[in-house]
């Protein structure tokens, strides 16, 4: 969220920010919204005069035994209109406040502009795509063949779109994650957290989800609670409303974290598979750090990130957002994306973004730098470390033997304690 204060003093540049995000109808109403209220409250400023200067000419006439039935009557009035104003003032300030909460975080300065994905500027590729003798087939199909993923039975539990791991893709999946939780605790230094899957709006509320993307949450009937859309909303909201020693920062957190969205996506390759679904696991990294710090803290959560697939081998390109493409809460945002040899093209698995002080407002997080000083606003940063479901997607396609059987990645193999994926091995193992 911003200040409502710097909105109202650098109205020219908040209305550049959203402008290039392509989001400007809340803080369009904000403004006539604010106007009106600078109105009522100069209104009620004038009506408060003027009442001092009638109880000083009664105070006047009293002294002159004069008549003041008359004046005291539109003291009267002049009171219950200033009571009447201030009920609208306060009201005005509460619609305020919610606007305040639609209004998008601005872009860093930096961000390249742009309307949308297809102005993002990529920064480096990692990785030569690897070239198959044989068109590569689809992860979907490999998992089928190897009797790994069963989405059909899948379906019949929780209909389309959701998938069901058996023998060596179930453990695919967790040697995945445990993977990527020892990688991130023992070699990059973050705390590892195992939060509730279900959050309450005001969680929802403070990373940024709510209110603009209530509509892809999963609500539970008649509760004030929602399937956790990103382990970003608890483990961010494990601070919400505190104080933070500054010199405990920065602070790191890595949570694995089925993870549930509604949204309905578009028709078409992207919701076969495991690419797209309503339930999926990702493993997902939080730093609070204090501002200054903010800017290197998210070139890291970038390399921690990347580590995952230099580990595993697989390519993999890191694009910067622009501005249209930046998100809701987002001051700068990279996406990593892998390479997935079926799509013949790279696929997002992560995006590392720098929110500075926008989630920390909205979810009052604070710190305070040394002792006896002033709280501040905390910086947030988040990012997936990564989505398992697309890795799963990734390995079996980057790894897939003309056998029809696919290689274990070497890091795995601790894991796994098998070399290949292979059908007949899972009544073996």
């Amino acid at each position: 969220m911003l200040d409502a204060k710097f909105i109202r003093n650098n109205m020219a540049k908040v209305a550049a920010g959203v402008a290039a995000k392509g989001e400007t109808a809340a803080l369009a109403e904000f403004q006539a919204l604010d106007e009106a209220r600078r109105q009522k409250i100069t209104e009620v400023e004038q009506l408060k005069a003027y009442r001092n200067s009638v109880t000083q000419e009664i105070a006047r006439r009293r002294q002159n035994g004069e008549e003041t039935s008359a004046l005291q009557e539109e003291m009267k009035a002049a009171g219950q209109k200033v009571k009447d104003i201030d009920a609208e003032v306060s009201a005005t300030e509460a619609d305020l406040e919610a606007l305040l909460l639609r209004i998008p975080n601005l872009p860093d300065s930096d961000v390249p502009i742009g309307k949308d994905d297809t102005e993002n500027v990529e920064i480096r590729r990692v990785g030569e795509p690897r070239r198959f003798s044989n068109p590569p087939k689809a992860h979907w199909d490999i998992g089928i063949d190897l009797d790994i993923l069963d989405f059909e039975r899948a379906s019949k539990i929780a209909g389309s779109r959701f998938a069901l791991y058996r023998g060596l893709g179930a453990r695919l999946e967790r040697a995945l994650i445990n993977f990527m939780l020892d990688l991130h605790t023992r070699e990059h230094g973050y705390t590892e957290v195992f939060p509730p899957l279900l959050v309450n709006y005001a969680c929802m509320q403070g990373t940024g989800q709510f209110p603009k993307f209530v509509d892809d949450a999963f609500k539970l009937a008649e509760k004030d609670l929602y399937l956790n859309p990103t382990a970003e909303v608890p483990v961010t909201n494990m601070h919400r409303d505190e104080i933070l020693d500054g010199a405990l920062l920065p602070l790191y957190y890595t949570a694995y974290c089925p993870s549930f969205r509604a949204e309905a996506g578009a028709a078409g390759r992207d919701t076969r598979g495991l690419i797209r679904m309503h339930q999926f696991n990702k493993v997902e990294l939080v730093k609070f750090v204090a501002p200054e710090t903010s800017e290197d803290e998210l070139h890291t959560l970038l390399r921690d990130a990347c580590r995952v697939l230099d580990l595993l081998e697989i390519p993999y390109r890191i694009v910067q957002m622009c501005t249209g493409d930046l998100g809701f809460a987002a001051a700068k945002k990279y996406d990593i994306e892998l390479w997935l040899p079926s799509y013949n093209r790279y696929m997002e698995i992560s995006s590392c973004s720098n929110f500075r002080d926008f989630q920390a407002r909205r979810a009052n997080i604070k710190y305070r730098p040394s002792a006896g000083s002033k709280a501040e606003y905390v910086h947030t940063l988040n990012g997936s470390g990564l989505a398992v479901d697309r890795l799963v997607a990734a390995v079996l396609e980057n790894y897939q033997n003309e056998d029809g059987s696919v290689t274990v990645p070497a890091v795995l193999k601790p894991y796994m304690q098998i070399e290949r994926l292979a059908k007949q091995q899972e009544s073996a193992n």
